[in-house]
């Protein structure tokens, strides 16, 4: 299984990337900035999707529609 951003780059657990786009996260008031850099991401079992942690929300899961390579 390949896991690949935005851009077509392949994505490994513990790479860090930049989100392409505002995003508000379901069940809190916060919402993640373009340019928001996320370190350390988790892969899943889905390509679609990676785990990790931002700001102040541990456990997000993002679809790699809306991140880039960093």
């Amino acid at each position: 299984m390949e896991v690949r951003d935005s851009n077509g780059a392949v994505l490994a657990d513990g790479d860090n990337v930049t989100l392409i786009k505002d995003l508000k996260v379901k069940g809190t008031s916060v919402t993640l900035k373009r340019g928001t850099l996320i370190k350390g991401i988790r892969l899943t079992g889905n390509e679609d999707e990676i785990e990790c942690r931002a700001e102040k929300i541990k456990d997000l899961v993002l679809r790699t529609e809306f991140l880039k390579k960093a």
